[in-house]
C-alpha cells in the first residue's frame, strides 16, 4: 500500500514540472498574489479530478482482468514516457481567466478543466489500475500535485530561473519507462 501512495506522488511531483497546471500556477500567483485560496483550491480541483480518473482506471481493471491491465499499464507507461519528454505549454485560454466567485472557485474550476485529459491524470487512471489501493493512488497522485504546484504559488519567479526542466522531463520520461519495462517483463 505504502508503494502505491510513494510511487504515485513521485510520478506525478516528477511529471507536473513544467506542465501546463504549474504554468497555470503561476499565472494564478501573480494576478492574484493570493496564495492560500489558490493552494486549496488546487487541492479540491485535484482531488476531485484524481479521484475519478483513480476510479475510472480501478473500473478498468476490474472489467478487464488483471492480466490484460497489466500489460496495457505497461504500455501506457512506455506511451506516457514519451510524453513526458514533449514540453508543455500554457494555454492561452488558461491565462485569461476570469474571477467569477472569487480566487478559490477560480483556481479550482481552472485547475479541474486543465486536468482533463493531462499526463497526470493519465497516470492517475494508470496507476489506479496497477495498483490495488484506489485511496492510496488518489492520495499520492494528489500529494504529488500539491509537491510541485505550491511551491510555484509561493516561489514561482525564483524556481523558475533555477530548474533545469529539460533533465526532469528526461528524469520523469525514465521513471515511467522503468515501470513500463517492469510490467512487461511481469
Amino acid at each position: 500500500m505504502i508503494e502505491a501512495f510513494l510511487v504515485s506522488a513521485a510520478l506525478v511531483a516528477l511529471g507536473e514540472i513544467g506542465d501546463k497546471t504549474q504554468l497555470l500556477s503561476l499565472v494564478l500567483a501573480a494576478r492574484y498574489r493570493r496564495p492560500w485560496p489558490i493552494v486549496t483550491g488546487i487541492f479540491a480541483a485535484t482531488l476531485l479530478n484524481h479521484t475519478a480518473a483513480g476510479a475510472l482506471g480501478a473500473w478498468l481493471t476490474h472489467a478487464v482482468g488483471a492480466a490484460w491491465m497489466t500489460k496495457i499499464v505497461a504500455v501506457s507507461f512506455l506511451a506516457m514516457a514519451a510524453w513526458a519528454l514533449v514540453p508543455d505549454k500554457l494555454d492561452e485560454g488558461d491565462a485569461q481567466s476570469k474571477s467569477h466567485g472569487g480566487v478559490f472557485w477560480t483556481t479550482a474550476t481552472l485547475f479541474f478543466i486543465a486536468e482533463m485529459g493531462d499526463k497526470t491524470q493519465v497516470a492517475t487512471v494508470m496507476l489506479a489500475a496497477r495498483y490495488d489501493s484506489l485511496a492510496m493512488v488518489v492520495a499520492g497522485t494528489t500529494l504529488g500535485m500539491l509537491l510541485a504546484d505550491v511551491p510555484v504559488v509561493f516561489f514561482g519567479d525564483a524556481i523558475a530561473k533555477r530548474v533545469p526542466l529539460g533533465i526532469i522531463r528526461k528524469v520523469t520520461a525514465a521513471a515511467f519507462a522503468a515501470l513500463g519495462i517492469a510490467g512487461l517483463l511481469a
